[in-house]
């Protein structure tokens, strides 16, 4: 047996099967290419799904993270500390939201947004039953309440009403949120660009419109910049290119580079009226080696225009996959925003994408249909083309 052969006998007899894995042990990282336990080298189109932004062995990231291990990891947050603190300070002038609650993954940065907006409208008039109005075809997260607001009932059906008081309206259709509306909204949540529902960007007129009715009415605009934001769209957050801003938004996988770190940030309006010592709480949130990898990331994607690049070579990347629509039949859609693009499918796209792995390519999927190109923010031309190369190369020999 291989060695990635005995990891993977390994892991299906202790591993909970809640995923279905592809049999790849990886082991190692540099730039923007995966190794396995065998040695085998991956072009990673995937980012650890959108995650790994500055590509691996980055050593301003790395250094920093070894010397807070050093110094000191964990607190928790009955003391303040010092990375933290300079971290919340850094991600409210990137943002320009006004104050931050740290978490340790993007769905409990869900969980945080949907409990401020509850609070903020129970402080103005206390009641049990408001409700929030989230989009079809989203997804926010696993747990109870994230899944509460995912559109898309295939997750939800084997875990009851969930939360409870929920509507779904039609993403990009403002009428259809306008009819949700009830007296007791307190909060419109959506994310700016879809992602695990098919990579489907928020039309302009959209998301404006959102903005001002929810302005008009004093319901809450929560913006779920978790996959989409930290400078994928060639913007640092979706939402700047909109020119809008929301009252609350979430932020996780970029922020972090591959800690285990998201955030939930508010306008300082919403935090007057909402969340109150005893009201939400972490162990482990925002403690200070988070605090040193959002310092770290946020460092290098100003020293290296992070979000400048991705503008830069989006071109190049939209005219490689434009191509292969053109040259493909079975291609039917590309959609989406810098790095976060997809190609939609006229046939289920799990072949496609093992193929592209015997050849030394990730990439994954968003729902059965749609391949899902989300690489490192710091991939250059070469690897686009290395990229388009392998993939049109599978789908010649298909």
């Amino acid at each position: 047996m291989s060695t990635s052969e005995v990891y993977i006998e390994k892991g299906e007899k202790n591993l909970l099967h809640t995923y279905n894995r592809f049999p790849i042990v990886l082991d190692h990282g540099k730039g923007v290419f995966l190794y396995d336990a065998d040695g085998k080298e991956y072009l990673d189109f995937s980012a650890g799904i959108a995650v790994f932004a500055l590509g691996y062995g980055n050593e301003v990231y790395n250094d920093a993270l070894k010397r807070q291990i050093d110094k000191l990891i964990h607190t928790s947050n009955l003391y303040y500390n010092a990375p933290a603190v300079i971290a919340a300070g850094e991600l409210c002038r990137i943002s320009g939201m006004d104050r931050v609650f740290f978490t340790n993954s993007g769905t409990e940065a869900i969980e945080g947004a949907i409990k401020s907006a509850l609070k903020y409208a129970f402080t103005k008039k206390p009641a049990d039953d408001y409700e929030i109005i989230a989009m079809e075809n989203s997804f926010h997260g696993r747990s109870m309440g994230a899944l509460s607001v995912t559109g898309n009932a295939h997750y939800r059906e084997a875990f009851g009403t969930g939360i409870g008081h929920i509507k779904f309206a039609e993403f990009n259709n403002l009428d259809s949120v306008k009819n949700a509306i009830t007296d007791k909204t307190c909060a419109v949540i959506t994310e700016t660009l879809q992602g695990e529902g098919g990579i489907y960007p928020a039309d302009e007129g959209f998301l404006k419109g959102l903005r001002e009715l929810c302005s008009e009415r004093d319901i809450l605009l929560i913006l779920d910049e978790i996959q989409c934001g930290m400078g994928r769209t060639g913007y640092m957050f979706a939402f700047e290119e909109y020119g809008i801003k929301p009252d609350i938004m979430t932020a996780a996988k970029a922020l972090g580079c591959g800690f285990p770190v998201g955030a939930f940030l508010m306008t300082e309006r919403v935090a007057e009226k909402s969340l109150k010592p005893g009201d939400h709480g972490s162990t482990y949130g925002g403690n200070p080696l988070a605090g040193a990898a959002v310092m770290a990331v946020l460092d290098e994607y100003e020293e290296k225009d992070i979000a400048g690049h991705v503008r830069e070579l989006t071109p190049c990347l939209s005219e490689k996959l434009e191509s292969i629509k053109s040259e493909f039949d079975i291609v039917t859609a590309h959609r989406g925003k810098g790095f976060m693009q997809g190609l939609e499918f006229s046939v289920p796209v799990g072949d496609i994408i093992r193929n592209c792995q015997k050849e030394g390519l990730l990439l994954i999927s968003a729902g059965a249909n749609i391949i899902r190109f989300v690489p490192p923010l710091v991939i250059e031309k070469e690897h686009i083309d290395r990229m388009y190369e392998i993939l049109t190369k599978v789908l010649q020999d298909r």
